[in-house]
């Protein structure tokens, strides 16, 4: 008899025969699932012996396909450290998108279009599908267009994206996260052509208010290339299944979908208003990977906002006081 073990919420439930697994996988199908001879966990939805009428068998359920059109294969490298730059080389007829304003150079048989909609170029797409894709891309807060470069010469050409602040640029094939990846708003770069760029909505309330990116974050799917870029160092962390961590908001820069995402408060009272940790946490729980920035842009940029002029920070060469005015701030 099949024994089934399921995790949700980070709680595990098991072990179930057959007919209690089933039972369970329809009241909760976004709910992961294992048993004795499988490597990983997958969602108890994809199963399907576990759905009304699936065949019995104990062969491994398949990985869920992409869910778009197969992307174009790119090969790239990237350059720098703090500072990067991914530099992407196309055959001819190969295409990448990115965001407007990202190209750092390209060769001359490279020819550049302006795409409506998600940047997927997926056949059959009507006026209302483009139209519907760029008003996502509208709320996370992007243009409604997204630039494509086409390889139109005999050779291979090369075009570069540089990243838009100090961090680091993540190369992640969407094949090996189950065709698709969860990041934080304005993180995408650039991508070979066939990935689709969307939202994902923050379904519980407290989470889109207090979660640090708001009710929407960027979604990307597909299975090809992206290029996502983060600030400061990046560190990823594989979460078993129902392993919790802690993560401050603005930290968490992007996750798999078999992630849980939810946010706690930081402690009683007293540690909430004098901890200078913020009010809330987010709270992760696997299984899956998750991706994490040490240098948050809105926390780069509040720094630099305390230190303008305007705010009373440092007023520069030409302030009143000079070198002592920064002797008496302690900057020199």
């Amino acid at each position: 008899m099949s024994q089934w073990y399921f995790a949700i919420d980070g709680k595990q439930n098991g072990p179930l025969d057959t007919d209690a697994a089933r039972a369970f996988a329809r009241q909760n199908p976004r709910a992961h699932v294992w048993r004795q001879g499988w490597t990983n966990w997958v969602l108890a939805e994809q199963v399907a012996e576990l759905q009304a009428g699936g065949a019995s068998g104990g062969s491994v359920p398949p990985r869920a396909p992409a869910p778009v059109g197969r992307a174009d294969e790119i090969d790239f490298k990237l350059f720098g450290q703090e500072m990067q730059y991914v530099e992407v080389e196309l055959d001819p007829g190969e295409s990448a998108v990115a965001e407007a304003g990202a190209m750092m150079f390209k060769d001359a048989s490279v020819e550049m279009s302006t795409v409506f909609g998600d940047g997927s170029g997926r056949e059959g797409q009507t006026f209302v599908d483009k139209l519907v894709g760029a008003g996502k891309r509208l709320l996370t807060g992007e243009s409604l267009f997204i630039t494509a470069f086409t390889n139109k010469g005999g050779g291979k050409a090369k075009v570069a994206f540089a990243a838009p602040f100090p961090g680091n640029i993540l190369p992640i094939r969407l094949s090996e996260t189950g065709g698709r990846l969860i990041c934080q708003k304005d993180s995408f770069l650039a991508a070979a052509k066939g990935v689709q760029i969307g939202i994902a909505f923050q379904k519980r309330i407290l989470t889109g208010l207090f979660g640090g990116e708001g009710f929407i974050m960027q979604k990307v799917e597909g299975d090809g290339w992206v290029f996502v870029h983060m600030g400061g160092t990046v560190t990823e962390r594989q979460l078993a299944p129902g392993e919790v961590l802690h993560v401050d908001t603005g930290c968490l820069a992007a996750l798999t979908d078999s992630v849980t995402y939810d946010v706690i408060q930081a402690g009683g009272i007293k540690t909430m208003l004098f901890g200078g940790e913020g009010v809330f946490f987010v709270r992760l729980t696997g299984p899956g990977r998750v991706w994490l920035q040490s240098l948050p842009f809105s926390r780069l940029a509040g720094r630099m906002l305390a230190a303008a002029p305007q705010a009373g920070g440092h007023q520069g060469e030409g302030s009143v006081l000079g070198p002592l005015g920064g002797l008496l701030r302690g900057d020199r």
